[in-house]
């Protein structure tokens, strides 16, 4: 176990190293960052004293020396814009993305699953090929058009006409299929409970929670119809295994044979999945907080790249690329532990 830690902690450490060298190399890309310091009346004699202090003339080794040292101390530079250093701000919005990811994590794991398994013990039932054919539809549609559908529907409202409104059951159709609309669809709520002393959440309060329904159900309209067609698919095929046959033949209750044996197994591949799709959904919120003018570290970086706010754009790839190094670490470490065939110490048996 130890040997396959320090051997993630140095694969780890070399991606986050190559990280380091993408963001520091897209630095020249983004443009010069004395112009964003200075003002257009500097003189060139100064610009070129300012560039000085600043080691933007030194070699490019040694800035990226520089540049990592810093880094290794949590420094990752100070905001143009909010005149703070980069982490306090990209720390300050990441509660508000952690609280999306959350929520939407949360309705996929309660909806996939049951979803998934239902569809896998019965392939052939009409609800199971609706089931199907709606994830379908849900991985060809994109998280923004998604979202601008909920606000349409869920707070913005729509009135039906469909079914002539002189037949009887008309009008109660058309009353059905409308909306009146009214859920919160702008920003993360006022009413917000401090959480773990410094962060603060909208977990623990009404409109908090009302102002999360509509974005988690967009972000994990992304996710959703992939983990339900991966259970499916598992399933089936540990449904296929032998040891599920040979439960079959000794008379277990088939409950017991679904959901006790047979989604154990399945939930092994689901695990390493879900745990890269987390740190992928964090990236992913960008388009979400921006439809939902969501305060979190997505909508942040949008706005950095506006204001080419170099030290933030930086820094936000830093920390991302930190999320999905820790991320995917810790899933090999709770699949390695949850699967005991995975041989943790790398010899071999």
């Amino acid at each position: 176990m130890l040997a396959f830690l320090i051997k993630r902690v140095a694969q780890a450490m070399l991606v986050m190293f190559v990280i380091s060298l993408v963001s520091f190399a897209i630095q020249d890309g983004l443009g010069d960052p004395l112009q964003e310091l200075v003002g257009l009346s500097v003189s060139m004699e100064e610009r070129q004293q300012i560039r000085e202090e600043l080691g933007l003339n030194d070699p490019l080794v040694v800035q990226y020396a520089r540049f990592a040292g810093k880094a290794l101390r949590g420094d990752l530079g100070v905001s143009y814009f909010y005149g703070e250093p980069t982490v306090e701000v990209i720390l300050n919005h990441l509660p508000a993305t952690l609280e999306l990811v959350i929520g939407a994590s949360l309705i996929i794991f309660f909806l996939s699953v049951p979803i998934g398994v239902y569809a896998a013990i019965k392939p052939r039932a009409l609800l199971s090929r609706f089931f199907m054919g709606v994830s379908i539809v849900g991985i060809s549609i994109p998280v923004f058009l998604t979202a601008i559908v909920l606000i349409q529907l869920f707070s913005i409202g729509v009135t039906v006409t469909v079914f002539p409104e002189d037949t009887g059951w008309g009008h109660w159709l058309n009353e059905a299929l409308s909306t009146n609309g009214g859920m919160p669809s702008y920003g993360r709520g006022d009413a917000l409970v401090p959480l773990f002393g410094t962060w603060e959440s909208g977990f623990f309060s009404q409109r908090g929670l009302l102002h999360l329904i509509l974005p988690s159900i967009s972000l994990a309209s992304i996710m959703l119809p992939l983990f339900i067609r991966l259970i499916r698919a598992e399933m089936l095929e540990v449904l296929q295994s032998d040891y599920i046959r040979f439960a079959q033949a000794k008379g277990l209750a088939p409950r017991r044979i679904h959901f006790l044996h047979a989604l154990k197994n399945t939930m092994l591949p689901v695990i390493t999945v879900g745990g890269v799709q987390v740190g992928t959904m964090v990236a992913y919120t960008i388009l979400t907080e921006t439809v939902f003018q969501w305060p979190g570290v997505g909508l942040m970086f949008l706005e950095a790249i506006t204001r080419s706010d170099i030290p933030l754009i930086v820094a936000y790839l830093m920390v991302v690329g930190l999320i999905f190094v820790i991320t995917n670490t810790v899933v090999d470490l709770i699949y390695g532990l949850v699967n005991p065939t995975v041989n943790l110490t790398g010899k071999k048996a």
